[in-house]
């Protein structure tokens, strides 16, 4: 979206650019297979967006960014105006509805918006792939780029595979509290033995295929058994207890935040029942974290 020179606060302004990216609920998946660059997710879209505004100024000014510390974001635009036949100055604004440190991609989102609306401000081609090169320099990045569950190679930033979409579901989630930084939590080692890398490949299998038959019974059972993988690295207390409501309630797996604080019971929005469930769902998580948060995952054409 652009607009027309005009003269704002003394400085003489250009076109306005906009965008809006999803945000994830966790990850279906995450693990590394049994390859080179084998460090992978899956990604599971939320109905939680990151807004963006970018304003140029033709006659520079610098580049400012609001919040003041989504520095990162502000480094991608000084990479973008790099490349840019005129590089100017400018004003970018994000307004998003992701918390940070959660596991819920705010950062990816902040930055695939911030591509976009920069390439709508000053007329450039933002194709994935090149948003994926810019943002392979900053750091590991979700598959946010793309509007359907996809497996994400995340420290290199590249498409593995477009899965497909998945029908509607309700997260019932609880936050463990404090905050992960992506780029730190992708220097950790990686305990994982080629015994589970291995079976890191029979799940991508087993959730490709639930996907491409829209099984969401198979999805949670993948994203369960991932969950629990990822203990070896990241280990969420509160993951048995959750686990046992999600079986109580009759709900379809567990998924969490691999990088994150987040852990969700996964609900069939067109089950009958899914409401009075929903319902106990967050009772019992509300008894068990002191906090809840429901969820709606993305379903794509």
């Amino acid at each position: 979206m652009t607009g027309e020179v005009a003269l704002t606060g003394g400085r003489r302004t250009g076109a306005t650019g906009m965008s809006s990216t999803f945000g994830t609920f966790g990850e279906l998946l995450q693990g590394v297979l049994p390859e080179d660059d084998g460090d992978f997710l899956v990604t599971l879209p939320v109905a939680r967006w990151t807004s963006v505004t970018f304003q140029a100024y033709p006659d520079s000014g610098g580049l400012h960014v609001w919040p003041p510390h989504k520095k990162k974001a502000l480094r991608l635009v000084s990479m973008i105006m790099d490349d840019a036949p005129e590089p100017s100055g400018g004003l970018l604004t994000i307004d998003s509805m992701l918390p940070e440190g959660k596991g819920l991609a705010s950062s990816s989102a902040d930055l695939v918006a911030t591509a976009r609306a920069v390439g709508n401000a000053l007329d450039l081609p933002m194709p994935p792939r090149r948003i994926e090169r810019y943002l392979a320099r900053i750091e590991p990045t979700d598959g946010v780029l793309y509007p359907a569950v996809v497996a994400f190679h995340h420290r290199s930033v590249r498409l593995r595979a477009r899965l497909g979409s998945l029908p509607s579901m309700a997260v019932v989630s609880i936050d463990e509290g404090g905050a992960v930084d992506t780029v730190d939590f992708n220097r950790i080692p990686k305990p994982f033995t080629a015994a589970d890398k291995r079976e890191y490949a029979r799940l991508l299998a087993r959730l490709t295929g639930a996907v491409a038959r829209g099984d969401l019974a198979e999805a949670g059972a993948v994203a369960t058994r991932s969950a629990r993988m990822n203990q070896a690295l990241r280990h969420k207390k509160s993951l048995d207890a959750m686990i046992a409501i999600c079986e109580e309630m009759g709900g379809l797996g567990v998924v969490v935040g691999h990088s994150g604080t987040t852990l969700g019971i996964l609900l069939d929005t067109a089950d009958p029942a899914c409401v009075g469930r929903l319902a106990a769902a967050a009772q019992a998580c509300e008894e068990l974290a002191g906090n809840v948060t429901v969820y709606r995952t993305l379903s794509f054409a």
